[in-house]
């Protein structure tokens, strides 16, 4: 095990060290943050309840001897792609400094109250950002439980596909729509069709849904032309966000077939604040998902003895604006675990590169929705109340087929094991507010 993962670490940050804290000292997730009258993005580490300023780590000489500095050069910048692109190997280095520098037994920081006024700021005082620039998103469909359901719905005779057991089924997102946690989401308008077979009309959406979803964020890329191998994925992947995507239900029925996805997936995706990398994860990796007598084999690209799932705890809750008003606690809609999709992180990079299709530091792909097996691990209201024919009550005593306007979404996760400190990443929130009045851009 990789001595920053050592369960036995505790931080000189009291916060870090509390039962159920998401952010110990094991975990150091990497994010972008702003202070109060500077709007200068900084690129920070969350530890505990503070996030701690890398950039002024560098200016101090703090990562000097340690860190090359092209890794800290690129920690003073504004968003993370910089550092992204300098591969594994920077990354950990960098991890095992912040490490150092917060361990309880080391005085370097922890004795020095001008560099802690420098370095340091409370979560709660500083805005949080989006952590990198994405140029490129793409949404997969790699949970078997909910592929099989969705097609159990409009294909109950063929519920999945020809292709889906042969390879990870995905579509291309719109990256200009990605948001970070805490952005309200604009109730949207498209084109429908009445469950009548009426001509279509275009208002506000009605069956507006969340997807339970994990995302992962690139690091160094590959030349047009070129694929990642599904053994060297580690190389090439930095870490792991949490992901609601939103999706217009009655759109997506519309517009679906031939091609797949379009509007009813581009006006938001919501992602949590903090990157998880994989060195933090390392405790918590499974073997990836078995295959039944009766799955085909995959082809060989997509075939690895090291490949790895990730076990993450998941929920997702509901609070409406009258819970929120009147202090009544989120209600608890969905329970799932990364760790039962069918395809892996790296099988999906596989296949997204078995054309030579380029990828950059800080593109972004995601799982697509998270289900499980029971009723309580569907991870989306479609599935979750199957169609809105099984509404779900609220804590206020209302009922939910699809989302209201005023209705947060919280997606929550977190890993543990045996022998391992538990990790959080943070939430992913968004509200519902009301369609806008459309005026023509």
């Amino acid at each position: 095990m990789n001595v920053t993962n050592d369960p036995n670490l505790t931080s000189w940050i009291d916060s870090a060290n509390e039962t159920g804290c998401d952010f110990p000292i094991q975990n150091l997730p990497f994010g972008l943050f702003t202070v109060a009258g500077d709007d200068r993005p900084r690129i920070g580490v969350a530890i505990g309840d503070m996030v701690m300023d890398c950039g002024a780590l560098g200016r101090r000489g703090l990562l000097d001897d340690h860190c090359e500095p092209a890794a800290r050069d690129a920690l003073a910048g504004t968003s993370l792609n910089e550092f992204l692109a300098l591969g594994r190997m920077h990354w950990r280095a960098v991890r095992e400094r912040m490490s150092a520098l917060l361990r309880s037994d080391m005085p370097v920081l922890k004795d020095d109250m001008d560099a802690r006024e420098a370095c340091f700021f409370p979560l709660c005082e500083v805005e949080l950002h989006l952590p990198m620039e994405v140029g490129d998103y793409t949404d997969f469909y790699a949970s078997l439980s909910h592929a099989t359901n969705i097609g159990s719905m409009f294909r109950p005779d063929n519920p999945l596909m020809p292709n889906w057991k042969h390879l990870p089924v995905g579509y291309h997102g719109r990256a200009s729509s990605i948001v970070v946690s805490g952005t309200p989401i604009v109730r949207p308008a498209g084109q429908t069709i009445a469950a009548d077979g009426a001509d279509p009309t275009d208002g506000n959406v009605r069956l507006l849904d969340y997807e339970l979803e994990v995302a992962f964020v690139m690091g160094p890329g590959n030349e047009m032309g070129d694929r990642i191998d599904i053994e060297s994925s580690r190389d090439h992947l930095f870490g792991v966000m949490l992901m609601n995507d939103w999706s217009a239900r009655d759109i997506q029925k519309w517009e679906y077939q031939p091609l797949g996805p379009f509007n009813a997936k581009n006006f938001a995706t919501t992602v949590s604040p903090w990157i998880v990398t994989l060195d933090a994860l390392e405790p918590f990796m499974v073997d990836g998902p078995p295959r039944t007598d009766d799955d085909p084999a995959n082809l060989d690209y997509l075939v690895s003895e090291k490949d790895f799932g990730v076990d993450i705890d998941l929920t997702v809750s509901i609070a409406s604006e009258g819970m929120r008003d009147a202090g009544v606690e989120p209600t608890l809609i969905s329970r799932g675990n990364y760790a039962d999709m069918y395809w892996t992180m790296s099988q999906m990079l596989a296949h997204h590169t078995s054309t030579g299709c380029p990828m950059r530091p800080g593109d972004m792909y995601a799982s697509g929705t998270v289900s499980g097996t029971t009723e309580d691990s569907r991870g989306c209201l479609l599935e979750r109340t199957w169609r809105g024919q099984n509404p779900i009550t609220l804590g206020d005593g209302t009922e939910r087929k699809f989302l209201a306007d005023g209705d947060e979404v919280i997606i929550r996760g977190w890993c543990q094991a045996e022998g391992a400190a538990r990790i959080g990443f943070g939430d992913c929130r968004g509200v519902v507010v009301p369609a806008r009045e459309r005026v023509q851009a």
